[in-house]
């Protein structure tokens, strides 16, 4: 089973070491590169008030995050859901600088001490979409996820879009996980054993438009894949 959690913040301003705080966490779950359901989120009151600027992207007022419980009194709730797993953000940088500050001030370890790892879809976007704009809005316009509801920025709609956004990323590996996805749904078949050898089976080989059908598929994986894939270099 592989555990994923695509994770977004929303804060009070630009610098962590400068004293700005997290004040949402969402949290959407992938297992076997499929939504569960099983998400996390959080408001939380970031005991200070948000700048001007960051109001104005994310529209969470100061007096409405008021009564919302501090970082420090969830963050074992926090840690529980993302142990183990990987996590995946868009930016990855500036989120981990936040969660890493909102830990040292609880005494507890660095985020990426809880996790697996940590994936940057922004640096995914920039290798494979060199030169152009990989915003969230870009990428969801750029690759057709729906998002006509982001009017500002929410931490809990911002990871279900870069969800969506992550899995078109990397579609190439779908072919992948047929297996593992039948696995995780409890579809257990019996499965026979037939020799082939009593059966003259015809040979069906492709036509024209079906192998230009073919490579054009191929050249999609490698694209996505930052043309590391296997057969290019056995071809090669």
């Amino acid at each position: 089973m592989t555990r994923q959690i695509v994770l977004d913040t929303e804060t009070t301003g630009l610098s962590a070491e400068g004293g700005d705080r997290i004040i949402e966490i969402g949290c959407v779950e992938l297992v076997n590169r499929r939504p569960t359901g099983n998400n996390l989120h959080f408001y939380l009151n970031p005991e200070r008030d948000s700048h001007e600027e960051a109001l104005k992207v994310h529209g969470i007022s100061n007096e409405f995050l008021r009564d919302k419980p501090k970082f420090a009194e969830v963050a074992d709730d926090i840690l529980r859901y993302v142990e183990g797993a990987e996590i995946i953000i868009h930016n990855a940088a500036f989120d981990v600088a936040f969660l890493d500050k909102e830990l040292e001030r609880t005494g507890r370890a660095a985020f990426s001490r809880h996790v697996a790892q940590v994936t940057d879809t922004l640096a995914m976007a920039k290798e494979l979409f060199p030169g152009k704009r990989n915003s969230l809005d870009a990428l969801c316009s750029r690759l057709g996820v729906d998002n006509s509801g982001r009017t500002l920025h929410g931490a809990l709609l911002d990871a279900e879009l870069l969800a969506e956004v992550y899995i078109n990323l990397t579609r190439g590996q779908d072919a992948l996980l047929i297996e593992a996805d039948v696995a995780a749904q409890g579809d257990v078949r019996a499965v026979v054993a037939v020799d082939l050898r009593r059966f003259d089976l015809p040979v069906l080989r492709a036509n024209d438009q079906e192998v230009q059908a073919h490579e054009g598929v191929l050249a999609e994986l490698d694209k996505a894949s930052g043309g590391k894939t296997v057969w290019r270099a056995v071809t090669a």
